[in-house]
């Protein structure tokens, strides 16, 4: 998905919210506003969001001098998250399909998101899981799919939402026990998004192989990635993709079998996706 011109507008609100969340002084806030602005005069309209919009997140760490802006908030978010795993697991118990609620669970995650300018609360949203229904529902193809698959990629995407991917990913692993799963981070700290490090601290790799895709961008980029992330991304089976960054980044491969789990936060992919704002997908690719 190319960028639009209202993810110009919505990358601006990012840099104005890092100066808020990080109660920057009045100087930093109007340094960091005017390197969004610099960067989005020159932004590229043939790239996706993520891919213009992480050189702006990288200057910004340069100009606060840190290698994770958000790394308090992140660590705070995970807490949060593991805060509702008891909530959780009951309702896994509960549950009458319960990859389908793991599933779910882990796109109600998704809503972790200090990119999207739509805020949504995490605790509602696990609250009313039973009550989520995909508007674009390809999850039966996605089981199916799974019900062969001898390897599976799963992308991450958010600081916090690794809680419930590792429940996924746990359920999977109870369903699919032969499938060899690789769970793939960010190459480095951007936005909020979970690093190898993020991944390894809340115990993913006790389901999952933990790969560092070496993609610097909020988003999975294939030609950015690391030869091994490359080549695991290939052989996949299956290739789950969580979170909007990701679904933007990677909605024009070609390759089959991407299955896209988000929440839809803006109205840009929404209209691409063909859902509505607030809804959650499961989508397979064309």
């Amino acid at each position: 998905m190319k960028i639009q011109n209202e993810c110009k507008e919505c990358i601006l609100a990012q840099a104005v919210r890092v100066g808020e969340v990080l109660n920057l002084d009045l100087t930093q806030k109007e340094a960091v506003t005017a390197l969004a602005k610099k960067h989005i005069e020159n932004f590229d309209i043939t790239l996706t969001p993520p891919q213009n919009a992480y050189k702006l997140y990288e200057e910004i760490a340069l100009l606060l001098d840190t290698d994770d802006i958000y790394k308090e908030i992140k660590t705070a978010s995970t807490k949060r998250a593991e805060e509702l795993l008891p909530k959780c697991e009951e309702l896994l118990q509960n549950a009458a399909d319960t990859l389908l609620t793991a599933a779910k669970i882990a796109v109600a995650g998704n809503v972790i998101d200090l990119a999207s300018r739509v805020q949504y609360d995490l605790k509602e949203e696990i609250k009313n899981i039973a009550n989520l229904k995909f508007e674009i529902d390809d999850f039966s193809a996605l089981k199916n799919a799974l019900a062969n698959a001898r390897e599976i990629v799963y992308i991450s995407d958010n600081a916090g939402e690794e809680v419930f991917d590792k429940l996924f990913i746990r359920t999977l692993k109870r369903f699919y026990p032969l499938s060899r799963i690789y769970y793939f981070t960010r190459g480095k700290p951007v936005i909020n998004d979970i690093t190898y490090e993020d991944a390894i601290n809340s115990g993913l790799n006790e389901y999952a192989e933990v790969v560092d895709s070496s993609v610097p961008t909020p988003g999975f980029v294939y030609s950015m990635a690391s030869c091994k992330a490359q080549e695991k991304f290939k052989r996949a089976d299956v290739v789950i993709a969580k979170g909007m960054g990701n679904f933007e980044c990677m909605s024009e491969n070609e390759r089959a079998n991407i299955f896209y789990l988000f929440k839809v936060k803006c109205e840009p992919v929404g209209k691409f996706a063909q859902a509505k704002l607030g809804s959650i997908v499961c989508k397979r690719s064309l």
